[in-house]
């Protein structure tokens, strides 16, 4: 990913600020299709920007194994971010825990194991009983923990998924699809970072057992961080992958392969597509001011304008020169602003094409000025006005 340097500011009469990068020759922008997968759907993303690269049966409602336990552990990151859960609490190992059947971390009837175990357990080792002992120890009870998982993808807009236990065993009305994996493991690494290495993790031991991961690509592929694999006879072979090249994070998920192997080869082929023909930037950091605006009737004559987040586009490789970004400013802002408000926008094309658009906002609160600012600024407001309509 390049900084976004190339990129000159200059000011027009208005409030209007065009960014243009270098002049380059225009090669031609066609991207081969996709590669032909075998698997029942599949979905490649660029994690920063959202794009989707190339998809296939991609909201089709999938029973999904035990990637079922990538929304398993993000209920319970999320507990732990509002303070309710921590790392080193203790969980009290139930008989149903205990007798999950499947794959397993191994724990025993009446154990007390910490959350950070359990969580490498079902996130390294796929342990099924992991999975229920730290529902049971969130919700009380499996199904109530898994009204918590619904309750979150609703939130994060997951419109095909629909969870009734937290190990991914086959049960009816469970089922998710690939684009829903793709925003739920977009939100967890963009929002646990912190947690997010443990999904890159080869092998865990706990009680003296030492278990492989299954994401094969974590051994063939050292760009690839992650994510979870799953496989029951009705899902077929399952693989969220996720791989950072240059900056560049792309998501892959494949569904319903026919083997452990063709999972990695086909999210392989993916991966390798989307970083062979594409390239992602940031072109701003968010929450850093993009310019000064004028501000009338204020405690302060400048405002700062900036966006909320860092703003990444995704392209065809090799067009960077061809991006053009206008930044348009508000006239006429008044006193007092709130910080967050709209006062602009930010709009990105790519050889003419728009791209995407992000709205600029105030990036401070400042109230209004003392009552002769106001009457001051007031009578310039009327003279330029009054200017104006000659």
């Amino acid at each position: 990913m390049m900084p976004f340097k190339k990129f000159t500011l200059f000011l027009f009469l208005g409030f209007q600020f065009s960014l243009l990068p270098a002049n380059a020759a225009e090669p031609d922008m066609a991207i081969p299709p996709p590669p032909t997968i075998a698997a029942t759907a599949y979905i490649l993303k660029d994690a920063n920007t959202g794009k989707i690269l190339a998809e296939n049966n991609a909201d089709a409602k999938l029973a999904p194994a035990s990637l079922t336990k990538i929304m398993t552990v993000y209920v319970v990151f999320n507990e732990i971010k509002k303070g309710t859960l921590h790392l080193d609490d203790l969980v009290t190992v139930s008989a149903k825990a205990r007798a999950a059947s499947g794959s397993r971390m191994f724990i025993e009837v009446n154990e007390r194991v910490k959350i950070e175990d359990l969580l490498k357990g079902v996130i390294i080792q796929s342990g099924n009983d992991a999975s229920v002992a730290l529902a049971e120890h969130v919700a009380g009870s499996e199904e109530t923990f898994a009204e918590m998982m619904n309750q979150q993808a609703a939130r994060l807009g997951m419109n095909n998924s629909h969870f009734k236990n937290s190990d991914g065993l086959p049960i009816a009305d469970h089922y998710t699809s690939a684009r829903d994996l793709a925003i739920l493991t977009s939100a967890l690494i963009k929002e646990f970072p912190e947690y997010y290495p443990w999904f890159s993790q080869k092998e865990f031991t706990y009680n003296n057992i030492t278990q492989h991961n299954r994401n094969q690509l974590l051994s063939r592929d050292e760009s690839v961080d992650g994510v979870k694999t799953g496989f029951t006879d009705e899902a077929g072979y399952c693989l969220v992958a996720s791989a950072l090249r240059e900056n560049m994070r792309l998501i892959s998920i494949v569904m319903g392969t026919k083997s452990s192997k063709a999972r990695a080869n086909e999210n392989q082929s993916l991966l390798n597509y989307g970083f062979r023909f594409y390239e992602s930037h940031r072109l701003y950091q968010g929450k850093t001011s993009l310019s000064e605006a004028r501000l009338w009737k204020g405690a302060e004559q400048t405002l700062p304008l900036g966006l909320p987040e860092d703003l990444y586009v995704t392209i065809p490789r090799r067009h960077y020169n061809d991006l053009k970004a206008v930044v348009t400013v508000d006239k006429k802002i008044t006193a007092p602003v709130t910080e967050g408000e709209k006062h602009g926008t930010v709009n990105v094309t790519l050889k003419g094409e728009p791209l995407i658009s992000k709205d600029l906002v105030a990036l401070k609160t400042i109230d209004s000025g003392n009552i002769f600012r106001r009457l001051y600024d007031g009578a310039l407001m009327s003279f330029e006005k009054s200017d104006d309509g000659k």
